[in-house]
C-alpha cells in the first residue's frame, strides 16, 4: 500500500496546476470504460467553503435513512482512505490495490496527475459497487475540474463562494462565481447556498443557470432556513451548511425519500473532523479547551471571530498557513480576537509565517505561559489539521 501511495503523490508532483480536461486524462477513463457514465444518481457539489460540512450532513441524513451512500471527497487529513466512501464505510486498502493496479495499467504511462487518477480510481469504484446515491465534491473550482465529467447529475449544489485560489480560479467573486457555476447541467436542479456576497455572487449563478436551463434554487429567493436545524458542527456557519443539505433533499424527493425529523436528527449528530473539531489531549491542564479548524481563507477567517465572540472565554491562536495563501488576510479578523498568537510549522516547505515551531511546542508554550479559563484554536490550514490529528488521534 506505501508502494502504491508514494507512486500516486509522485504524479506530475512538479508540474503547474492545470484545470482543464486534459487528454491523457480522457483517454485514461475511456479505457477504464467510462465508469462515470456508469454511477448511481450523484449530487455534485461545488463551492469555496463548507463542500466538505454540506456533503457531511448529506451523507449523515441518507444514511439515517438507511441509504447506501458513495462519497468523494478531498483533501485528506490522515489516511488516503478518507477521500472514497463506498457504501457508507471507507474504502478499504484492498480495494484501493486493486483499484490502483487497473488505473495504472489503463493508463500505460501516460503523464497524469494525482487528482485525476485518483478521481478515475474513485469512479470506477463507485461504478463496480451498488449503492443508492453518490456525493461529489469537487477539488478545485468546478467547471474544468475531474470530477465535472459526469453529464447529468441528479442534483448540484454550490455553497459559500469566496475568494481563494485566486491564481487559479481568478481574483474576483464574479469570476471564482463562474467557475463555481460551471458545474451547472441542463435540466439538472442546482441548489445555491446562501452567499455573504449574494448581490456580487448570486447574479453571475443566475445568468449561468438561465443559460444552460439548469432549474435554480437560490436561497433567498427560492427557498429560506425555514427548519433550523441545529448542528452538533459549531459555527453559524454550519447552519447554513445543514440548511442547504436539507434543501437539497427536498429537491431530490422525488428520487430519494426522506422526512423531516430524520434529517434533522441527522444534522444534529453529525461530526466532521477539523471543523472546529473539539480536541482530547491528554496532557493539556485542566481549564483549557482545545479546538482545530483547517479554513484557511478570509471568509472561513470571519467565520471562525464570529464563532469566538459567542464566549468571552480568552482565546490563544496557533497559525499554521502556506505561503500562497493570504495570510495578514486570515488574520485580520481573528487577531484582534487573540490574547495571543503562536505560529506553527507545516508539513512540508513554503510556510508564510517565519518564527515557526511544531504545533504541539505552541501549544505547550501558551498552557505553560498562560492562565485558564480559556480557549486555544489551531488553523491556517487544512495540512497542519492533518498534522495534528495524526499526532493526537481522536476518539
Amino acid at each position: 500500500m506505501a508502494t502504491r501511495l508514494a507512486h500516486l503523490y509522485g504524479l506530475a508532483r512538479n508540474r503547474a496546476v492545470d484545470l482543464g480536461f486534459r487528454p491523457p486524462y480522457l483517454r485514461l477513463l475511456r479505457a477504464l470504460g467510462d465508469p462515470h457514465l456508469h454511477l448511481p444518481p450523484v449530487v455534485h457539489i461545488a463551492g469555496t467553503n463548507g463542500k466538505g460540512s454540506t456533503l457531511a450532513f448529506l451523507r449523515a441524513a441518507l444514511e439515517a435513512h438507511g441509504y447506501a451512500v458513495h462519497a468523494y471527497t478531498s483533501p485528506h487529513l490522515v489516511r488516503f482512505n478518507e477521500r472514497i466512501v463506498l457504501k457508507n464505510k471507507t474504502i478499504h486498502d484492498d480495494t484501493i490495490l486493486t483499484l490502483f493496479d487497473r488505473v495504472m495499467a489503463a493508463n500505460a504511462g501516460a503523464a497524469l496527475t494525482f487528482f485525476e487518477a485518483t478521481t478515475a480510481l474513485a469512479f470506477l469504484a463507485f461504478a463496480q459497487t451498488p449503492s443508492d446515491v453518490v456525493l461529489l465534491e469537487t477539488g478545485m473550482g468546478g467547471r474544468l475540474d475531474c470530477t465535472n465529467v459526469v453529464p447529468r447529475p441528479a442534483a448540484c449544489v454550490i455553497t459559500a463562494i469566496a475568494l481563494d485560489h485566486a491564481e487559479h480560479l481568478g481574483d474576483t467573486l464574479e469570476a471564482i462565481a463562474r467557475e463555481k457555476a460551471g458545474i451547472m447541467k441542463p435540466g439538472v436542479p442546482c441548489v445555491v447556498a446562501r452567499q455573504e456576497a449574494a448581490n456580487v455572487v448570486n447574479p453571475v449563478l443566475i445568468e449561468t443557470a438561465a443559460r444552460v436551463e439548469a432549474p435554480l434554487h437560490l436561497h433567498g429567493r427560492d427557498w429560506q432556513d425555514t427548519a433550523q436545524d441545529v448542528p452538533a458542527l459549531p459555527g453559524d456557519h454550519q447552519r447554513d451548511n445543514a440548511a442547504t443539505a436539507r434543501q437539497t433533499l427536498l429537491t431530490l424527493s422525488d428520487t430519494l425519500k426522506t422526512d423531516s425529523d430524520t434529517i434533522r436528527s441527522a444534522i444534529a449528530q453529525t461530526t466532521w473532523p477539523a471543523r472546529l473539531q473539539k480536541l482530547d489531549i491528554k496532557w493539556v491542564p485542566s481549564g483549557w479547551s482545545v479546538w482545530l479548524d483547517g479554513g484557511h481563507n478570509l471568509a472561513a477567517a470571519q467565520a471562525l471571530a464570529a464563532w469566538v465572540t459567542h464566549e468571552d472565554t480568552l482565546l490563544h491562536l496557533i497559525v499554521g498557513m502556506k505561503a500562497d495563501k493570504d495570510a495578514p488576510g486570515f488574520l485580520a479578523p481573528l487577531a484582534p480576537c487573540a490574547t495571543s498568537i503562536q505560529y506553527a510549522t507545516l508539513p512540508g516547505p513554503h510556510h508564510a509565517f517565519p518564527g515557526m515551531r511544531p504545533w504541539d511546542d505552541a501549544l505547550r508554550h501558551i498552557v505553560t505561559h498562560h492562565d485558564p479559563p480559556a480557549r486555544v484554536l489551531i488553523t491556517g490550514s487544512l495540512y497542519l489539521a492533518g498534522e495534528v490529528l495524526r499526532s493526537c488521534p481522536q476518539p
